[in-house]
C-alpha cells in the first residue's frame, strides 16, 4: 500500500499534466490524493518543499530505472539497449525528467534550480536556500556510474 507521500507525489505528478505548476493548488493535490491539507504540509512544509520532493522523486525514479534496465539479462549491448530505452520511456512519461535531462524548465514545472542557456518560456529563480536539482550532466554522470558498476563484472 502506498504511504500518503507517494499518494501526495502521484496527485501533484498528476496536476501537472493539465495545469502549469502556478495553478497546482495544495488543496487540490491533498483531495485528489485523500488526505488533509494538514497532512500534505507536515509531509512537505509547503509547495516549494513539494517542488523539491517532486523533482527528487524523478530524479531517484529516473536513476532506479536506469539500474533496473542494466540489470537486466544480456550482453553488455543488451543492457546499455535497455538503458537506453528506459532514458527514452522516462522522458515520454514524465515531464520531470525531460526537464532534467534537457535542463530547459517551462511555466508548466516547478523549477526549482537554474534555467539552461536557450531554453523557452524562463522562470524566476528560487530562493537561495533551495537546493538545485542536479544538471542534465550530472544525472548523466550518476547515470554513467551505475553502468559502469554494473557493466564492470563483464569484462
Amino acid at each position: 500500500m502506498p504511504t500518503a507521500r507517494e499518494v501526495l507525489l502521484d496527485a501533484a505528478l498528476s496536476a501537472l499534466t493539465t495545469l502549469p505548476w502556478t495553478s497546482v493548488r495544495m488543496v487540490d493535490v491533498a483531495s485528489a490524493a485523500g488526505v488533509s491539507r494538514q497532512t500534505l504540509h507536515n509531509e512537505f512544509g509547503g509547495k516549494d518543499g513539494l517542488a523539491r520532493a517532486l523533482v527528487r522523486d524523478a530524479v531517484d525514479g529516473y536513476l532506479a530505472g536506469v539500474e533496473r534496465a542494466l540489470g537486466t539479462a544480456g550482453g553488455t549491448a543488451d543492457r546499455l539497449a535497455a538503458t537506453a530505452a528506459w532514458t527514452v520511456r522516462a522522458v515520454r512519461t514524465n515531464v520531470l525528467v525531460k526537464a532534467l535531462l534537457t535542463g530547459c524548465w517551462n511555466e508548466r514545472l516547478p523549477r526549482p534550480g537554474p534555467l539552461v542557456a536557450g531554453c523557452p518560456d524562463p522562470l524566476p529563480g528560487p530562493r537561495s536556500a533551495d537546493p538545485a536539482p542536479p544538471t542534465p550532466a550530472e544525472l548523466l554522470r550518476r547515470a554513467g556510474e551505475r553502468a559502469v558498476a554494473a557493466l564492470d563484472g563483464e569484462r
